[in-house]
């Protein structure tokens, strides 16, 4: 029997990483090679080619897949592409749901490995390619950004907790004053360079301008949006780009057939709910048509944390609009959002 494709899956960590090849015959059999274990650097991304053409001597076509585990897969992803294979990475929530699918639940490397590879070959994926140069400098500079942010915030946790007790030395006091003036400084050259890689383009030049308009809505909101999608490059609708950040819509089900309440996923990218987070707290008191918005849903949902997430989703689906439009933002521009969507609730479970 005639084999008509083969996927490496490749369940990727930060030191090393856990291979298996599944072949789908003409009859959609499917057969699965060992699984292996390489180290997540040069030498294992060597060693896996060698293993690759060992196995696989068909001219079958041949695809890649692994999960977008934060930083870490992201070396391999760049070899295997420099090396013209055809790759696909595919964000957690995705491949969760393709093993749920399979009633798989036991979690190890080898298994993820192997569901992998199953998914590559029985499902359409879109190859992977490097994002743009000016993408990779806004992402690199948004997330350097928030972690500023965070330390910070740290720093002034420290500060406060050293204010209220009892007896503090006045070095720590001084110390941590000084350490939150260096990361202030660093906060505002790090907000110049990002306006500076905007800059550098004058087509995304243009297009962030439009979309500060948005009230509420500032460079840095824009910056990390844009940066996180690619500029929407790999997005065919709003469906694909909600899911991606996490903000899509759940049903909590218990047993077989008892529906719960509707939730967020929260599977998806981190960033971009963060950084919609404030701008929705603005909207919802001075954008006229989110505040109605917000307000008709707290009316009837007891949290107003349901009404805020309504608003990120409603903002990211006017950002992506607005974006793929090239348009300016007028006051009552409306975008559609879901019943069903608008009173999703938080997983805090």
């Amino acid at each position: 029997m005639k084999i008509q494709k083969h996927c490496v899956g490749i369940d990727i960590s930060k030191s090393t990483f856990t291979a298996c090849i599944c072949s789908e015959f003409e009859n959609q059999d499917l057969r699965f090679s060992e699984v292996k274990t390489y180290s997540n650097d040069k030498i294992g991304f060597n060693q896996l080619n060698r293993w690759v053409r060992k196995l696989v001597k068909d001219s079958a076509p041949m695809v890649y897949l692994m999960e977008a585990t934060g930083v870490y897969y992201e070396n391999l992803a760049y070899h295997l592409f420099k090396i013209k294979k055809v790759l696909h990475v595919v964000l957690a929530n995705k491949s969760k749901h393709y093993f749920a699918s399979l009633n798989i639940k036991t979690k190890t490397d080898e298994m993820d490995a192997k569901v992998l590879s199953q998914f590559g070959v029985e499902r359409k994926h879109t190859p992977w390619a490097p994002p743009k140069e000016v993408y990779l400098k806004l992402r690199n500079l948004t997330r350097y950004h928030l972690q500023l942010q965070d330390q910070k915030i740290n720093l002034l946790n420290i500060q406060h907790a050293k204010n209220e007790a009892h007896e503090t030395q006045s070095f720590i006091l001084k110390s941590n004053k000084k350490l939150i003036k260096v990361i202030e400084k660093q906060i505002l050259e790090c907000k110049k360079e990002i306006q500076e890689v905007i800059n550098s383009e004058t087509e995304l030049s243009e297009k962030v301008e439009k979309l500060v308009e948005i009230k509420g809505v500032g460079i840095l909101t824009i910056a990390t949006v844009i940066a996180e999608t690619q500029g929407f490059e790999h997005f065919k609708s709003v469906k694909q780009l909600v899911s991606y950040t996490g903000l899509d819509v759940v049903q909590r089900e218990s047993g077989t057939s008892i529906k719960g309440k509707t939730r967020i996923s929260k599977k998806g990218n981190k960033y971009i709910p963060r950084a919609l987070y404030m701008p929705s707290i603005v909207a919802c008191r001075y954008n006229e048509n989110l505040r109605i918005t917000y307000m008709n849903i707290i009316t009837r949902k007891p949290s107003k944390m349901i009404g805020v997430v309504a608003i990120q989703r409603k903002l990211l689906i006017l950002i992506y609009t607005l974006w793929n439009k090239n348009e300016h933002y007028i006051d009552g521009y409306k975008t559609k959002v879901a019943p069903e969507q608008a009173e999703a609730t938080r997983d805090n479970s």
